[in-house]
């Protein structure tokens, strides 16, 4: 793979790491090995952003809903900044909110907010709308407590998304790294960079597509909501992704409709960087962008 001169030496040497490893298809046949090997996987990446950043981190059952409550250690000497509400990826078939610690710990520990990761239901076994209704069961209970920003990765992006929609006004601010935001797979980057994101190829993304929304139409804004309606009127966004991102297309048409709309929107694209770059808590582009994303959510929470 060609790399690009703006990278870091860490990200060119995990790129090369990277080379020819194979990517499995998700079937209703191996899911559960796949998930359990992700698990096993991340949880030692889990185990590190919890020593670094000192959350406290518990099991908690919101709106009826499991969830993890994620405290920064700032409250210990003062008051948390707000609410965010968190959702994980994981292309709605793998995942959990706890392997997601990895980017969530981090921003609480920076935002100084009170993080509340859904652990909403997986398909196939719960198929769409199962992961949305959850996710808004959450939000209503927790805007009883005040406004309510969101955030998420991946899928979880496009659950964030959907929940901002549906929300329609009082959502502070949403943070997006690397949103799944059209299930159809139009865009570009979708054949281009297939070859070119170590962590997702085109195949894994259309059958996390067709496990997850069934039945439904994928060109549903509910399902897909880069098709939703935005307005000058929504909360301010910040997108991430990088330029071998097989997300790349539907991140920068996302932010392309926010802003014909009117409404404030952030995209930063970095280079030679992969889908959730966030996700390898040993690049230094990593921690810019949580750090980035951390300042963005804090700055709109004390504010709201």
């Amino acid at each position: 793979m060609t790399q690009g001169p703006y990278m870091s030496a860490e990200a060119r040497a995990l790129l090369a790491q990277f080379e020819g490893a194979e990517r499995e298809v998700a079937t209703r046949d191996n899911i559960d090995r796949l998930r359990e090997e992700t698990r096993a996987a991340y949880l030692p990446r889990v185990e590190r952003a919890l020593d670094r950043t000192g959350v406290h981190v518990e099991e908690v059952v919101i709106g009826g809903q499991p969830c993890l409550d994620i405290r920064p250690p700032s409250t210990a000497t003062g008051a948390e900044t707000g609410i965010v509400l968190y959702c994980y990826g994981g292309g709605y078939i793998t995942g959990s909110a706890r392997e997601d610690l990895i980017v969530s710990a981090v921003l609480a520990a920076e935002s100084g907010a009170r993080f509340v990761a859904v652990q909403y239901p997986l398909a196939p076994e719960h198929p769409w709308p199962a992961a949305p209704d959850c996710a808004w069961t959450v939000y209503e209970a927790l805007s009883a407590e005040g406004p309510v920003a969101l955030a998420g990765e991946s899928a979880g992006g496009n659950l964030a998304l959907t929940i901002m929609q549906r929300a329609d006004a009082g959502v502070p601010a949403v943070l997006l790294l690397s949103p799944w935001c059209d299930l159809t797979g139009a865009g570009d980057s979708i054949a281009a960079n297939d070859t070119r994101d170590p962590s997702l190829g085109q195949a894994q993304l259309h059958a996390a597509a067709a496990l997850y929304a069934g039945d439904a139409d994928m060109g549903d804004p509910r399902v897909s909501p880069v098709y939703g309606t935005f307005s000058a009127d929504g909360p301010p966004v910040m997108i991430t992704t990088g330029t071998r991102d097989i997300l790349l297309s539907q991140c920068t048409e996302l932010a392309r409709r926010m802003r014909a709309a009117g409404q404030e929107v952030r995209l930063d694209v970095y280079d030679g960087l992969w889908h959730v770059f966030e996700f390898y808590d040993d690049l230094p582009e990593a921690a810019a962008s949580l750090h980035a994303g951390a300042a963005f959510l804090k700055a709109h929470l004390q504010n709201a």
